[in-house]
């Protein structure tokens, strides 16, 4: 059986992108991790900085409120398009999403640790703390994804 295309798939067939198709098909995991890894870094950057800059909210709390709503974003992603994590039954739906959050569970604390850390007991600068955070975080994330939460059957 033929796996079906997506819509990602269908833009390499565009005219200027054919050039990379077989780059792409190569690599569409990675690919699509750090396309949708880039939105979600951008969405927790911009809404860090509008909780803690703006709203003068406690970092760790504003990261926590980040984490929620970024990862609920990159559940979808991740499970739709980058891991191709479909699941036979509603268990196995449910299941999948335990372990996605649990993972994320940890790499979260792993960040409110580094931003404990280094933002509160330190004093470095929060912003850059909480970039620097994130490269940690999104290379934990995707050796979680891949090796426990999207491994293949």
């Amino acid at each position: 059986m033929e796996k079906k295309e997506d819509i990602f798939d269908r833009m390499m067939h565009l005219p200027g992108l054919r050039i990379l198709e077989p780059f792409y098909a190569r690599n569409k995991q990675v690919l699509l991790y750090l396309f949708f890894g880039g939105i979600t870094f951008l969405m927790n950057m911009i809404l860090y900085a509008l909780l803690t800059d703006r709203a003068h909210m406690n970092e760790l709390v504003a990261n926590v409120i980040c984490w929620v709503i970024c990862v609920l974003f990159q559940f979808f992603t991740n499970r739709t398009w980058v891991f191709d994590g479909k699941t036979e039954t509603t268990s196995g739906f449910w299941i999948q999403m335990a372990s996605f959050f649990g993972g994320r569970l940890f790499t979260l604390a792993v960040e409110e640790g580094i931003l404990a850390v280094f933002i509160t007991w330190l004093r470095f600068p929060s912003l850059l703390v909480k970039f620097a955070a994130q490269v940690v975080i999104i290379v934990l994330n995707y050796v979680i994804s891949k090796l426990i939460v999207f491994k293949n059957k």
